[in-house]
């Protein structure tokens, strides 16, 4: 593939955004921002932040929808960081984490930066205020990437635990862990609403769908580390950036591997972008340059190929660009083949071989396809044969030939012959449920004993039709869950009409279950979702819209009552309720009262802190926020005893206690350097201490000085 135009910088250019059909907002190492001309690839504007990333294998630097905003890593790396782009003002910053930050982000709603580190945790600082919005979901190990869904509901995390975290931010809840990868996951995107794609250090690629959680595909042949993804979304392509500069490309909705050198560079790829408008693949290299590549370069030379028939001249414009095989030209060129089979067919049915070959004669410049026009012919060689046998009403003969060359099941007589067979069936099936009629159902399928497939169909009817009469007598019954027991243990039923009706009142059930809702009478509705629970189909949904509605109804009873703590958990088990008015209240006076704490444990406020969360305590859910809290508030005790000069014994006991309480994590062996700093001669082994784990702790462990 050749670029059709290109430019270089003096720093490798590490974040790519298409803004509008005139600019292309560019980041470089050096967090260097510039909006350049995307036809002329000239500067528009300049801002030099001076702040110099040596990695960015990570999004070490991400901008909100219009570019107003940046977040990015401060030169140390221990800090996120958002800026006002035009100002270049810091407007916000974050230094929670105990260790480096790894990566940032922005949601496409613009709400919050995100900032995930080297100890597992993600925050989420509101834009607007500035302060400390939300804390997602820990991981085990660093946070390598964060993706967000198009409308901004989901955020994915991946990590170097092998793990994907899902957090809905609408509801603020967790909405599940993505757990099949054995080596850490470095990469994750959204490829739309339901799929994420997920890459391993290992270069596996899984495509999951994050409403059941479970991978619906893989992305083979990634033998490179992969730096970058951009996804085609009208197009239907996955293109991958590998840090040996390689460009993969993959089918968006079957994830085949379209081409594994579709473009080679001689540096790895620092960032990627697609520009859906104009079809071109941005890409941006670590040695500094910016290339643009129409993906469907010379599909006008394929189109004038095609209408002159030059097919291997075509073949070959493919083979250079396979994305070609994807174009409007392409696509007319497998419609003329498709046309020529389809009429090449019917004069093959009518015996007529010469205008059949007439027909496929304009595709012989093509091997595969002249092999096949032969194979076709060679098929029919026996058709003659076919028509005799069904004349004759030797349907068996038929069937046998046919089952040799399946090419005649395509044919409109062999089609007829299935109709006839269908119709035959249903008869002996009505006959065979009166017993004085068995001898017509007998004599109806006859003609068909000797045809291998049939026969099993035909004995399996006559061996269980008492299991059919039992199945048609539950439904007349509507003993619905002993209906599909038989399905199960029969799977035959589902061939016959009335598993069909059976189906299509499930769904009508369902249909008018939802009306009632959508009108507020709940009442109604459960009563037909406790039907629906003998429906394998919508049993899970009925299941969840039951308790849904029970919940509902428990929700706001707690809420007359003032029971708070029974209304808070009640809203952690069931996210419905987190729309409600209600709903909305709690999690704000929850959020308010979460800042507050969180700056009481900031000034090691423990009665202040305890006071604040008196209402949480007891709440389950809240627990890992609580535990998060507390231990902020015994790691600020301990740096202010070190700031104070308390006695060594008085510090070491209080290192031993957070180790037994929240266990050997990051921030404090942070600590402890600096207590080692503080105290040289203390002989404390952090490595031999009984060790507890935060996931662990409960309230009733709650003591107001770690010391």
């Amino acid at each position: 593939m050749t670029p059709i135009k290109k430019s270089s910088f003096d720093e490798a250019i590490i974040y790519l955004k298409i803004l509008n059909s005139q600019t292309l907002l560019t980041a470089d190492s050096f967090t260097t921002i510039r909006h350049l001309d995307k036809e002329k690839l000239v500067v528009k504007d300049e801002i030099k932040m001076a702040i110099l990333h040596t990695r960015y294998a990570t999004k070490v630097i991400d901008f909100s929808s219009d570019a107003d905003y940046f977040a990015t890593l401060s030169h140390d790396a221990r800090e996120a960081k958002l800026f006002e782009t035009k100002s270049r003002k810091n407007i916000a910053s974050l230094d929670r984490h105990q260790g480096e930050v790894a990566c940032v982000g922005i949601d496409p709603k613009d709400r919050y930066m995100f900032s995930c580190g080297d100890d597992g945790g993600t925050f989420g600082v509101d834009i607007q205020t500035k302060k400390l919005a939300l804390t997602l979901p820990r991981h085990l190990d660093i946070v390598n990437d964060i993706a967000f869904s198009s409308d901004g509901d989901i955020a994915a995390t991946a990590s170097y635990d092998k793990n994907i975290s899902l957090f809905s931010l609408s509801l603020m809840l967790p909405k599940g862990k993505l757990k099949q990868h054995s080596a850490p996951v470095i990469k994750v995107a959204f490829l739309d609403q339901e799929h994420l794609l997920s890459i391993d250090k290992k270069s596996k690629g899984f495509i999951w769908n994050i409403s059941t959680l479970k991978v619906v595909g893989k992305l083979h042949e990634i033998h490179d580390d992969v730096t970058q993804i951009a996804i085609a979304h009208q197009n239907g392509f996955i293109f991958l950036g590998t840090k040996l500069g390689y460009i993969l490309v993959y089918d968006l909705h079957t994830y085949k591997l379209i081409s594994r050198r579709y473009i080679k560079f001689e540096h790895a790829v620092s960032a990627l972008c697609f520009d859906e408008q104009t079809n071109q693949l941005i890409v941006a290299t670590e040695n500094g340059e910016l290339l643009f590549y129409d993906i469907f370069a010379n599909e006008d030379e394929l189109a004038k190929l095609i209408k002159e028939k030059k097919y291997v001249q075509m073949l070959q414009e493919i083979e250079q660009n396979p994305l070609l095989k994807y174009t409007k030209a392409s696509k007319a060129f497998d419609a003329l083949w498709e046309k020529a089979l389809s009429y090449a067919k019917e004069f093959l049915e009518r015996n007529d071989k010469a205008s059949a070959l007439k027909v496929l004669d304009g595709f012989s410049a093509i091997s595969a396809k002249r092999q096949f026009g032969q194979k076709l012919v060679q098929e029919y060689a026996e058709y003659d044969k076919f028509l005799m046998f069904v004349k004759n009403k030797k349907i068996s003969l038929a069937y046998n030939l046919a089952n040799m060359h399946p090419i005649y099941k395509e044919t409109k007589v062999y089609k007829a012959l299935e109709a006839q067979w269908e119709k035959s069936f249903a008869l002996a099936k009505k006959y065979l449920l009166d017993a004085k009629m068995s001898s017509m159902a007998q004599e109806i399928l006859m003609p068909y004993r000797g045809i291998s497939e049939k026969t099993v169909m035909i004995q399996e009817l006559v061996l269980n039709i008492h299991v059919y009469r039992r199945f048609r007598t539950s439904i007349a019954q509507q003993e619905f869950k002993l209906s599909f027991e038989l399905v199960k243990q029969n799977p035959f039923l589902k061939e016959y009409p009335e598993y069909k009706a059976l189906i299509q009142y499930s769904d009508s059930l369902y249909m008018k279950a939802q009306t009632l809702l959508s009108n507020g009478d709940t009442h109604s509705a459960v009563k037909i979702f406790r039907i629906l629970l003998d429906f394998d189909d919508f049993k899970e949904e009925a299941r969840e819209i039951i308790s849904d509605i029970e919940n509902q109804h428990k929700f706001f009873h707690a809420i007359e009552a003032q029971n708070i703590i029974a209304a808070y958990n009640l809203l952690d088990i069931s996210p419905a309720l987190q729309n409600t008015q209600d709903g909305k209240k709690l999690q704000a006076a929850w959020e308010e009262d979460f800042d507050k704490a969180y700056d009481y444990a900031l000034q090691a406020d423990a009665e202040m802190l305890k006071t604040t969360l008196q209402n949480y305590i007891k709440i389950r859910s809240k627990n890992a926020d609580i535990a998060d809290l507390f231990s902020l508030l015994h790691i600020t005790q301990l740096k202010n005893a070190i700031h104070q000069h308390a006695e060594q014994k008085t510090v070491e006991n209080g290192i031993k206690n957070y180790i037994l309480y929240y266990g050997l994590n990051q921030e404090i062996r942070d600590f402890f350097l600096l207590f080692q700093a503080q105290y040289p001669e203390s002989k404390l082994n952090i490595e031999s201490q009984a060790r507890g784990d935060i996931f662990r702790w409960r309230p009733s462990m709650i003591v107001n000085s770690i010391l």
